[in-house]
């Protein structure tokens, strides 16, 4: 495990202390689909529900542990910085709808369209919460 060190303690001011660095799995933001296995199974056996504003892939899962979430746009949307803001916009409507209604027992993976980035947020919300819905996951 990579170490990283600290400044002496008084009591041994020659001596320094190891302190042990957070694995990635620690840093990683809790309910969060990261991998590509994750994402593949997901887009595999899960149900697809498109909206105009974006794509929901939903697959139940055998718990009754928080909703993991996922997110992804492709390179045809744009470019990087176009990206990344279509990602925070999903985000940011999955946060506030997930919310004020929770879901459980599910690993969601969000996919940014094109109108992700242009279309009112009330409406990518609204796309959101039917998509769950035609899922079945709401």
């Amino acid at each position: 495990m990579p170490t990283s060190a600290v400044s002496p303690s008084p009591a041994s001011p020659r001596s320094a202390q190891l302190v042990p660095l957070a694995s990635s799995a620690a840093r990683r933001a809790p309910g969060r689909l990261t991998r590509r296995a994750e994402f593949l199974r997901v887009a595999a056996k899960g149900r697809k529900a498109p909206m105009p504003g974006l794509v929901l892939q939903a697959l139940k899962r055998d718990d009754d542990a928080p909703a993991r979430l996922g997110f992804t746009v492709t390179k045809k949307v744009g470019n990087a910085v176009i990206r990344n803001r279509t990602r925070r916009r999903l985000k940011e409507a999955a946060r506030l709808l997930l919310r004020d209604q929770p879901v459980a027992g599910a690993d969601l993976v969000l996919i940014g369209r094109d109108a992700t980035r242009s279309r009112d947020f009330a409406a990518l919300r609204e796309d959101l919460r039917r998509a769950l819905a035609k899922a079945g996951v709401l």
